[in-house]
């Protein structure tokens, strides 16, 4: 999922800290940095902290070969840039109109994969195939950051570390897990998949393998995702956009997504 914002998530930072057990002691928490000198010297502290939250030999291993992540703090910096405009100014930018005529077809293509997830999770196929073709034009670009270096260099910079750490965690666990690995590539912000899932969520709200890189699990994951955060099954885009600014905060991204699933599912 697009990292910017996620505004509930932000306001229960602490929740999500309790969700994943991590240590919120502040004598546990490893010192931030503003450039990679003290990247090295906080992988050490991180490590004891990571150890202490259950992440096991591989995840740590991982941990270890990490690098500090220029390109993501770069992207980071720049990131509200990408949301900036008017709607129609943003889904020019994001190609709305392939994404409709290529959502529609896919649409027609899988009906039984789309009914299917809108029988368990009661969330039409529109609303996922705007994610999914906004996010990673449905799966032809999900990323070649490394995703545990990226989501480390998150944690580690001062920026936002109470709101990465998590994340950071997850990032191991899922190694641990094999669900990634220290060489697995995604987004700039560690995002993971067709629908670009921050590692955290991959572990709340991933169904099935959890293989988001899988297209069928990661649509269902959407589902399960939209679903958990408020979507009414038959109600309209209007009545669902609380559930879409759980996914994104952005209002001109929340305000594209509504249009282009509208436009989808009128097909």
């Amino acid at each position: 999922m697009a990292f910017f914002a996620k505004r509930r998530i932000f306001a229960a930072a602490a929740a999500v800290v309790t969700m994943l057990g991590l240590a919120t002691g502040a004598e546990a928490a490893a010192s931030c940095g503003k450039n990679g000198a003290g990247f090295d010297a906080w992988k050490q502290d991180f490590a004891a902290e990571a150890k202490a939250n259950g992440v096991g030999q591989r995840g740590l291993s991982a941990l270890e070969g990490a690098t500090y992540a220029t390109r993501t703090i770069s992207a980071d910096r720049a990131i509200h840039k990408a949301f900036s405009g008017s709607v129609e100014a943003f889904m020019k930018r994001r190609g709305a109109s392939a994404i409709i005529s290529r959502g529609r077809a896919l649409k027609k293509a899988n009906a039984a994969m789309f009914a299917d997830i809108e029988r368990t999770y009661g969330v039409p196929p529109g609303v996922l195939l705007a994610i999914w073709g906004m996010e990673t034009g449905f799966g032809a670009s999900m990323g070649n950051q490394n995703t545990v270096s990226a989501i480390l260099t998150l944690a580690y910079d001062c920026r936002r570390p109470d709101y990465f750490t998590p994340h950071a965690i997850a990032a191991l666990k899922l190694v641990d897990r094999g669900a990634l690995s220290a060489s697995s590539v995604g987004a700039m912000h560690g995002e993971i998949g067709h629908t670009q899932f921050l590692p955290g969520n991959v572990l709340k709200y991933g169904v099935g393998s959890g293989n988001l890189r899988d297209r069928n699990t990661a649509l269902a994951s959407t589902a399960n995702y939209l679903k958990a955060h408020g979507w009414q099954a038959g109600a309209s885009y209007e009545a669902n956009m609380g559930a879409i600014a759980g996914w994104n905060s952005a209002s001109v991204y929340q305000q594209a997504i509504a249009r282009i699933a509208e436009a989808i599912d009128a097909d």
